[in-house]
């Protein structure tokens, strides 16, 4: 797919920050940098008005952790522009992590404050984590927190991933892994698919059909080498003639048509209508252009069997961002804490639960520290942090993408029937410190 080899593997040249370089060299030199510490990611609020958030980017990040290393040609940039010292570029040419991490697995619900993820190592060894970390699960988890909205609002009519063209030709195939992760079917995007092993699924752009002097050529071309069970676009030209077409050239066995463009549910319901009427009944409809999580939810009662969404979810659906931070919150085994206004944090490390009730329904988040005291255990009480890196090797048979897509779903489950709504609100369930 033409990747370069600084896109599928961690670049300290494209994900560490100079901020984070001038804090270590700074530490090399007062001889802090060894200290033991706790860094924490956590969000300290969801995106306006969403009422829970997806945990997705884990497995990037550990991957993108184990390959982590400072290059020839990288130290040889540092060293030219005079961004640190001596003494720091040997100590980078020597880098790899060896400490501790753990953290939510991927697929599972977040709230304020949750201890998303625990990187334990000296202060050097974690702070240049810090840019890499954050910049792989706030864009990933934004991605799979929209994409859980839309899949949410589908209510199980799949959805085609399809936004390769509205973003960075990187961050697509993380989106694509990221909207598959929370409920979307497929993807338009081959690297995705070749690389986590995605389905794949597209048809034709409206150029295709431009290109054959009618629309009945462009239709007879695409069946001829794609075989019925193809989606034929027909909103080119006339919709009605655009179908009239399609089933004559395809025949009642047609697999799909396309809708990309008006009013999608009037069209889709006028479709199926004309559909049946050729004894096209088992053909599907498929609908694109512009739909985000309330347009869906709006096509609910249409005939639509299957969405394309592209520019709403890699674009976060208004929340480009998670908004996570990557806190210091424990040094030498004693808890420190910001105190600046609005942006205060919580010093020391945490641990977390979700608490249910008999019947499923998550009704609490728990999240406490070590020198607070440990909250009775319920029966219904979930643990959700899990171990995921030890000594600087990531932990075996960590859940798989698959994995986390069962777990998201399970998860959403069990969240109060108030927690689905798309409507603004609070979040679905309060955080509790104790």
């Amino acid at each position: 797919m033409g990747f370069p080899e600084a896109a599928t593997n961690a670049s300290t040249a494209l994900l560490t920050d100079h901020y984070e370089l001038t804090m270590l060299a700074s530490a090399l030199s007062d001889g802090t940098a060894d200290r033991p510490c706790v860094f924490e990611v956590f969000a300290r609020r969801l995106p306006d008005g969403r009422r829970y958030g997806v945990v997705a980017g884990t497995g990037r990040v550990l991957d993108s952790i184990a390959d982590f290393r400072f290059t020839d040609a990288e130290l040889s940039q540092l060293e030219a522009t005079a961004v640190v010292d001596d003494a720091t570029l040997s100590w980078l040419a020597d880098y790899s992590f060896s400490g501790d991490i753990d953290g939510y697995a991927e697929g599972e619900l977040y709230f304020p404050g949750s201890p998303i993820l625990t990187v334990t190592g000296s202060f050097g060894e974690a702070v240049v984590l810090e840019t890499l970390i954050l910049s792989i699960l706030n864009h990933d988890s934004a991605i799979a927190s929209a994409a859980a909205r839309m899949s949410g609002a589908a209510h199980g009519r799949p959805i085609i991933e399809m936004g390769g063209r509205r973003t960075h030709e990187y961050a697509a195939v993380a989106a694509a892994r990221a909207a598959y992760l929370a409920g979307f079917a497929t993807t338009s995007n081959l690297e995705a698919g070749r690389r986590y092993g995605i389905p794949t699924r597209g048809t034709v752009a409206h150029a295709f059909m431009l290109l054959h002097d009618s629309e009945e050529a462009a239709f007879r071309a695409q069946v001829d080498k794609m075989g019925t069970d193809t989606t034929l676009l027909v909103d080119t030209y006339d919709i009605t003639k655009g179908i009239e077409t399609a089933v004559r050239v395809a025949g009642t066995e047609l697999g799909a048509i396309r809708i990309d463009s008006g009013d999608v549910g009037p069209l889709a319901r006028k479709a199926r209508e004309q559909l049946d009427s050729l004894g096209a009944k088992d053909t599907r409809i498929v609908v694109s252009g512009d739909l985000d999580e309330h347009a869906i939810a709006a096509l609910r009662a249409e005939p639509v069997d299957a969405y394309g969404v592209g520019t709403s979810v890699v674009t976060g659906s208004g929340a480009p961002t998670a908004g996570m931070v990557y806190k210091l919150v424990e040094v030498d085994g004693k808890p420190v804490a910001k105190r600046s206004a609005h942006k205060e944090s919580r010093g020391g490390r945490k641990s977390a639960l979700r608490r249910h009730r008999d019947t499923g329904t998550a009704v609490e988040e728990v999240i406490w520290t070590a020198a607070s005291a440990v909250p009775e255990r319920e029966p219904n009480d979930h643990e959700l942090q899990i171990p995921l890196v030890r000594d600087g090797r990531t932990v075996d048979d960590l859940p798989t993408l698959d994995d986390a897509r069962q777990r998201l779903r399970r998860a959403l489950v069990s969240l109060p029937w108030e927690g689905l709504k798309l409507s603004h609100g609070e979040p679905a369930i309060p955080t509790v410190f104790v």
